[in-house]
Order: C-alpha cells, then sequence, then structure tokens
C-alpha cells in the first residue's frame, strides 16, 4: 500500500512540474528610454495617461486569457510598448512589464472598457488624430486605427479604415515603438 501511495505523489508532482514548466514564458521587454512622442502629440498627458492603463490592462487580460501563448506574448508587447511610449511612468504598465520580465503572469484585472467598445473608443481618437495633421498625431493615429481592427474584427468602419492605411501606406513600423533604442524623438 505504501508503494502505491509513492508512486501517486511521484505522478503527482511529476504532473506539476510539467504543469509549471508549460506555463513559463520569456518575455521580451520594450526597450524604452524615452517617450518617441513628444508635447507635439495632440493629447494631454491625463489622456495619454489614461489611454496607457487601458492599453495596459487589455495587454494583461489577453495574456492572462491565453496563458501566456506566443502570439499573446507578440500582441501584448505591441500593447504594452504603445501604452509605454503614451506614458512612460504609468504605473499599471510598469508594474504589468516589471511582472513579465520576471515570468509573472498578471492576474486579469477589471477593464474600463471591453475590447470592442475600446476598439470603437480608439478608432475614433485615431481618425480624430489624422485630422489634426502633423507627425506624431499621424504615427499614433496608424497605431491606433490598426489596433482597434485587430481588437474587433467585426467593427467594419475600423477594418476598412486599417486596410485603406495599408493599401496607402504600407504596414505600421510597430519596431518604432517597441525598440527604439538609439532613436530620438
Amino acid at each position: 500500500m505504501r508503494s502505491w501511495q509513492a508512486a501517486a505523489v511521484f505522478l503527482m508532482s511529476a504532473s506539476l512540474l510539467g504543469a509549471q514548466e508549460a506555463g513559463k514564458f520569456t518575455w521580451d521587454a520594450p526597450k524604452i528610454a524615452a517617450s518617441v512622442f513628444t508635447q507635439d502629440l495632440g493629447m494631454l498627458d491625463s489622456e495619454r495617461d489614461e489611454y496607457a492603463t487601458n492599453l495596459a490592462t487589455l495587454a494583461s487580460n489577453k495574456l492572462a486569457a491565453a496563458k501566456a501563448s506566443p502570439a499573446s506574448l507578440a500582441d501584448a508587447r505591441r500593447i504594452l510598448s504603445l501604452a509605454l511610449q503614451l506614458s512612460p511612468r504609468n504605473k499599471h504598465a510598469v508594474v504589468v512589464n516589471f511582472q513579465l520580465s520576471k515570468g509573472v503572469l498578471p492576474e486579469a484585472a477589471a477593464a474600463n472598457y471591453s475590447p470592442p467598445v475600446f476598439a470603437r473608443l480608439i478608432l475614433t481618437r485615431g481618425q480624430l488624430l489624422s485630422k489634426q495633421g502633423g507627425e506624431e498625431n499621424q504615427k499614433l493615429a496608424r497605431y491606433f486605427i490598426q489596433l482597434a481592427a485587430e481588437l474587433d474584427p467585426k467593427n467594419e468602419d475600423a477594418v476598412y479604415a486599417s486596410e485603406v492605411q495599408r493599401l496607402d501606406h504600407g504596414a505600421a513600423d510597430w519596431s518604432a515603438i517597441t525598440d527604439p533604442a538609439g532613436k530620438k524623438p
């Protein structure tokens, strides 16, 4: 009877160790020394911080739901980079980035907006930034519009705007915000 118990404990330990190994992930933290967006961006600091908080929440919730799959890690890296570019000292974005760099999967958090609602919000904001003109506004508008289409592919306005943007200007260069090392704003 004792050998049966020992075998059961061994099997449970092995399965738990295997589950822990499967849950491990590698986080390639965004390399952001200073924001690529200056005060020329057509957004107030408080608005930038609010968007950064919502983007960081979105990224952490997507990771938690997908259990840090490789695709979710890539998406979260882009989204979290955008959050940190908008507000480099945003508390939620900094905490999520730190947790991920330590291999800790953030807990799912209550979001202010569902993904489809947030997609409509950033689509509208992106369109307004585009109308304002200016290099930085145009750059952020492209990121917002593309992200809106990815968040809610059923939103025909977002998908259309994103595809027209892609056809006219090519794919958005996310590396400009994920790895801007050496670039000056």
